[in-house]
């Protein structure tokens, strides 16, 4: 199972848009996958630990280093295939170079 973090501002809207995004296109695609959404400002350390990957909606400081692959995922809000579909293109490739399963 890969893991996902999905974050944003307030943790309601957007990340949970993202989190569905991810989990059906990347399902569609063969994997098994799943997301969590969360508030930006709910994030530890420790939390980051349980997970492959780091889909925050835009580029986020948090005050501490991540040391899982982080994919900026806010282009797919915009819900138009010449956005979106880079995000999910580049979480594929970190889940191929980092043998994810």
């Amino acid at each position: 199972m890969i893991k996902i973090l999905a974050a944003c501002g307030a943790g309601v809207n957007s990340s949970h848009q993202i989190k569905s995004a991810l989990e059906t296109e990347l399902s569609a695609k063969g994997y098994s996958v799943s997301a969590d959404a969360v508030m930006v400002k709910d994030i530890t350390e420790e939390m980051v630990k349980n997970y492959d990957i780091f889909a925050p909606i835009a580029k986020t400081d948090l005050g501490f280093d991540i040391n899982i692959p982080v994919v900026e995922a806010g282009p797919i809000l915009y819900r138009i295939p010449a956005m979106s579909q880079p995000v999910f293109t580049k979480i594929e490739e970190v889940i191929k170079e980092n043998n994810l399963k």
